[in-house]
């Protein structure tokens, strides 16, 4: 009998994710993009391919640390292609996959709402922070 993969054993046990439950690997997914970096980074890359110098411009305040690692857990999980173009200096672009760019709807949406929604939040925390003690 061949060897199946986790995913064609869990599609064939009519198994789905529940990420309600601790052990669910969709509850770390979601940990991931749930991230300001990843999500800024997604919607960055919506534009094409970018280089490092690019993005890291783009994303204010981002360490090169930070970006370093956000770009490597995205390409890990298959959302962003690292492209190494032999040149001087070496040309590296990132570019998001078929699978990151699936999830630019549901990126735009979220980074829309906080921007137009952001003053009523203001207001919100500032009349909590008034009515404590």
């Amino acid at each position: 009998m061949p060897t199946r993969t986790a995913a064609q054993q869990r599609a064939d046990a009519g198994v789905a994710y529940d990420a309600y439950l601790a052990e669910c690997p969709a509850r770390h997914l979601l940990d991931r993009i749930a991230d300001k970096w990843v999500s800024l980074a997604i919607t960055a890359l919506a534009d094409g391919p970018q280089r490092y110098g690019e993005l890291r411009r783009r994303l204010a305040s981002v360490s090169q640390k930070m970006l370093t690692q956000t770009l490597r857990n995205l390409e890990r999980d298959g959302l962003v292609t690292r492209t190494v173009t032999a040149a001087v200096p070496v040309r590296v672009d990132y570019e998001l996959t078929d699978l990151g760019r699936s999830l630019l709807p549901v990126m735009h949406a979220i980074k829309s709402w906080a921007e137009h929604h952001m003053d009523e939040v203001h207001t919100a925390r500032t009349r909590y922070d008034t009515d404590r003690p």
